[in-house]
């Protein structure tokens, strides 16, 4: 089965590369499972003749060597120049597509290492770099509600199926019993991708609709230093929109400035405008309940449990660990409103603290011999109850509820050191695939509910100084 599955990465893995926005093809020889937006057959592409000297007219060859009679239909002649002009530019295409082509699948071969001295990254690493890389080349860009346009949105379709192709080979054996003292097994896709890819593309089709719908819309966007405020507006007034936005705190110069008319937006541009927002934030939570599954699958590498302290008090310090041990309720919201968390960062040092903690203790109960799926730790939540005697348990569990809301209360957190550990040591492809599939899905969906609501604030700024 292993060396199936490496046969057929073979012949149609790819690996992204940061640098690179060229739509680059990949065609599936040997199945009819991935539903790639362009094909090209690369063994006809070597075997088309060198050397054309004959051009079809009305189903028949024509010979047009120089010993043949050149017609004397002008049209027949313009039709001839440009049939040629047309195969050389498919030519010239398909030798660019196909030097693409080589170009990453040496790439994943070598785990990025160029220098071919074997020291390159796992496959499942090059995979999840790619995917990353690829999210930053066609979205990269996008900082605004509109749609993609055709080239990258075919990049994105194209290149995702190529590496959701890979997860097509990746099978688990179970056994089928024919009778009584016959069994057989049989294969079938691994039970965390059937479960988990189909709806990753069911997000992601959602994403892309939502995006394509920001057509016609009642607000617009200018540049942050453009001397025309009105740029796409056409002579609605928005000379005070600009000041508007720069009083917000959160604001984030790179971005361009959301204006809307002078009356503000319609009631049913606004009612638009929100269920779209509550569509991408159940798309975002969707992605992230994937996303926390997956990582929650993949083991604890050696090298961050040997960087842990010997006590989880030592981790979370004395004020969070009194208040996880003392109080007979524990209410992760309170606390987090005591520790008044002022800027990302903070949040994203207690989130590494707390997670740190979480593990010491479980390391403590035994619990972490393996890695764990979601309904596992499910279990272990409702486990707690009946080993309220131990310490470790109770600790671990409020550790557990504290990391979940915070994470809930800050949803553009980045990831934490132990997720970054497990993603840079994982070598389950198909887990590289989800996890890199779901955290990018996650981040565009919270761009959008982010996007939506900058222009929603304008907007009610805006009538609240009229009224």
């Amino acid at each position: 089965m292993e060396s199936s599955l490496n046969s057929d990465q073979n012949e149609q893995s790819v690996s992204g590369t940061p640098t690179s926005s060229v739509s680059s093809p990949y065609r599936r020889t040997y199945s009819d499972i991935s539903g790639l937006s362009h094909r090209f057959d690369v063994q006809s592409f070597y075997n088309r003749p060198s050397n054309t000297n004959a051009v079809v007219l009305s189903g028949h060859e024509e010979d047009v060597s120089e010993d043949a009679v050149e017609p004397k239909d002008d049209v027949v002649n313009d039709v001839h120049g440009d049939g040629d002009e047309e195969d050389s530019d498919i030519d010239s295409a398909e030798d660019a597509e196909l030097e693409m082509m080589r170009e990453r699948f040496a790439k994943l071969l070598l785990g990025e290492d160029m220098s071919g001295s074997g020291k390159g990254v796992c496959t499942a690493v090059t995979v999840s770099n790619s995917i990353t890389n690829l999210y930053a080349t066609v979205f990269g860009q996008s900082l605004r509600l509109q749609p993609l346009s055709t080239e990258k949105k075919e990049l994105w379709k194209r290149e995702m199926n190529c590496f959701m192709s890979i997860c097509d080979y990746i099978v688990e054996v179970i056994p089928r019993s024919l009778g009584t003292n016959v069994e057989i097994t049989e294969t079938k896709l691994r039970s965390d991708i059937l479960m988990s890819l189909p709806a990753l593309r069911k997000l992601d089709n959602m994403l892309m609709e939502i995006l394509d719908s920001f057509t016609e819309n009642e607000f617009w966007y200018v540049e942050r230093g453009s001397s025309s405020m009105n740029s796409s507006g056409g002579g609605r007034d928005s000379g005070t929109f600009r000041k508007v936005v720069v009083q917000r705190k959160d604001e984030k110069w790179w971005l361009p400035v959301p204006c809307v008319p002078a009356e503000g937006l319609s009631e049913e541009e606004r009612k638009n405008l929100r269920h779209k927002r509550d569509c991408a934030s159940q798309i975002h939570k969707a992605a992230l309940a994937i996303n926390d599954s997956t990582l929650n699958d993949m083991d604890i590498p050696d090298s961050y449990l040997t960087t842990l302290p010997k006590s989880g008090k030592a981790s979370v310090g004395d004020v969070i660990y009194k208040q996880l041990c003392t109080a007979e309720k524990f209410y992760p919201d309170q606390l987090l409103d005591i520790l008044k968390i002022t800027s990302e960062h903070e949040a994203l040092e207690l989130a590494d603290k707390v997670e740190a903690s979480l593990v010491t203790w479980r390391r403590k109960t035994g619990g972490l011999t393996h890695s764990k799926s979601s309904w596992d730790m499910m279990k272990d939540i409702g486990g707690d109850a009946d080993r309220g005697n131990d310490k470790n348990h109770i600790l671990a569990a409020r550790a557990r509820s504290l990391l979940f809301c915070l994470k809930q209360r800050y949803p553009e957190l980045s990831q934490t050191s132990l997720d970054i550990c497990k993603i840079q040591f994982n070598r389950d492809v198909g887990k590289a695939v989800l996890e890199s599939y779901s955290r990018v899905l996650e981040g565009l969906a919270y761009n959008v509910v982010s996007w939506i609501d900058d222009v929603l604030y304008v907007d009610r700024t805006v009538r609240n100084r009229e009224d």
